[in-house]
């Protein structure tokens, strides 16, 4: 039988103006990280006799996106990352995130890496998330069999 904690997760944000612990005890929402590629690795049309042709697609773009509560001091902390960064663009695109379920064995490094904006901020009867997005330039996978 397999088992899952984000107890077992451990993720960083490093780059100019931080290095940023993102795993557990860092105000990570419910709804925690999501990484995504932005296009398909496969392109595959069909010629006019019904023959497939399949080009591979070299990108590794993708998302990615933190949730934290918003009573996380980790906000704080991307927020004087973000502030700093947009001080040159010598400072942008350069962090790398890296994100490690170290019983599972999962593994996702993610480089060239930018916020896409400042997130939204709802003050409301309840406190919420705020979610970080960010693209990343080159995202290496890795899933694992672990249990």
């Amino acid at each position: 039988m397999s088992t899952y904690s984000f107890l077992n997760f451990n993720a960083s944000l490093i780059g100019p103006g931080g290095a940023i612990s993102l795993g557990s005890g860092a105000g990570i929402a419910e709804e925690g990280f999501s990484v995504e590629f932005t296009e398909e690795a496969d392109n595959m049309k069909i010629g006019a006799d019904g023959t497939p042709m399949h080009s591979l697609n070299p990108s590794k773009a993708g998302k990615l996106t933190i949730r934290l509560q918003k009573t996380s001091p980790t906000n704080a902390l991307l927020s004087a990352m973000y502030n700093f960064q947009r001080t040159s663009s010598a400072n942008w695109a350069q962090n790398t995130f890296t994100a490690t379920d170290t019983i599972r064995g999962d593994v996702y490094t993610c480089q060239l890496v930018a916020f896409t904006k400042f997130p939204k901020n709802d003050f409301a009867k309840e406190a919420g998330t705020i979610e970080w997005e960010f693209n990343a330039g080159i995202i290496d996978p890795a899933l694992a069999a672990g249990t």
